[in-house]
């Protein structure tokens, strides 16, 4: 029995210790296979975020009424995706394209007045960026300039009357009113039609220069070209009434029956009577002959018949106008 003991124990410590040096030869084993192989294979690093895309620009902050508007944002999107745009508090006169980010539109004179805190975003699915919020103010459109044309006389004489009416043209609704300068010292004029009108005297021979009429339409105005008016001495005139008595015989002393009508002959000179006036009615027997000028002047009368015979002349009268 103790034989049996005896070597039984160093067998059974034999059977520990390999046991032993297999589990910590396993365990260092192990160990070095999985650490070598995380050095060799690193876990990739995550992947970068992408960039956001970007919006810049400077909207314009007036627009007319009757008159177009339009901004385009620029853009860039680092990740070359598809961008998207969006507006807030769009404009009702407006219109919107999601693809390219424009705002445009046409606004009406009912929506004058500013339209504030527009903002217009782009995303591309991951990221977004926006605009500054900005505003739109609509102004009434200014009144379209009037009109005015016309050619002014250039000249009067003294004692006879002078006009001139512009002809002028203005925007719907707005009245027009009219000015002058320079306007002449026997001249009135009327800021309601922009006539010029007078009757200049002797004393006013000469010329006016430098007039100017102008016609207004609200802050508007049109000017015709600066003109002169030249008032010219009146030309001394006169006039002469003649007279005399129907023949009623002929040269022979018969009875004259078919008398048609008279000549009168006048001028300048006995000898040089050569402007005449034809009298038809055979019952005339006086004439006013007008517009004579200044100097002496001379007249005589025929008779004719029906048939075409000719009295002689009658006795030279004359007359000196002055």
């Amino acid at each position: 029995m103790e034989t049996l003991g005896r070597y039984r124990a160093p067998f059974l410590g034999a059977y520990l210790l390999c046991a032993f040096m297999l589990a910590a030869v396993a365990g260092c084993g192990g160990g070095g296979s999985a650490d070598s192989a995380a050095a060799q294979n690193p876990a990739p690093p995550p992947a970068p975020a992408a960039a956001p895309p970007t919006i810049s620009g400077t909207p314009t902050a007036q627009a007319t009424a009757g008159q177009p508007y339009s901004f385009t944002p620029t853009t860039t999107d680092p990740s070359g995706g598809t961008l998207s745009f969006s507006v807030q508090n769009m404009p009702s006169w407006a219109a919107f394209s999601t693809a390219t980010g424009k705002l445009s539109g046409t606004p009406a004179s009912s929506s004058v007045g500013t339209f504030a805190n527009i903002v217009i975003s782009v995303g591309d699915g991951h990221a977004s960026a926006s605009l500054a919020a900005f505003s739109i103010t609509v102004a009434s459109p200014s009144p379209s300039a009037p009109t005015i044309s016309g050619t002014p006389p250039g000249q009067v004489t003294a004692g006879q009357n002078y006009s001139f009416t512009p002809t002028v043209s203005g925007p719907l609704g707005l009245p027009l009113s009219f000015s002058v300068q320079n306007l002449p010292t026997w001249a009135t004029f009327s800021s309601a039609t922009g006539t010029l009108s007078g009757t200049p005297s002797s004393s006013n021979v000469g010329t006016f220069a430098n007039i100017m009429i102008s016609v207004n339409a609200g802050p508007a105005s049109a000017s015709l070209t600066p003109f002169s008016i030249s008032v010219a001495a009146p030309l001394l005139s006169g006039s002469v009434t003649l007279a005399w008595v129907a023949p009623t015989t002929n040269a022979d002393g018969t009875p004259l029956t078919d008398l048609a009508g008279y000549t009168i002959n006048y001028g300048n000179s006995p000898s040089a009577m050569n402007q005449t006036v034809q009298i038809s009615s055979p019952a005339g027997t006086s004439y006013t002959i007008q517009n004579l000028s200044a100097g002496s002047w001379y007249f005589s009368v025929t008779a004719h018949t029906s048939v075409g015979a000719t009295s002689p002349a009658s006795n030279v009268a004359s007359v000196t106008i002055s």
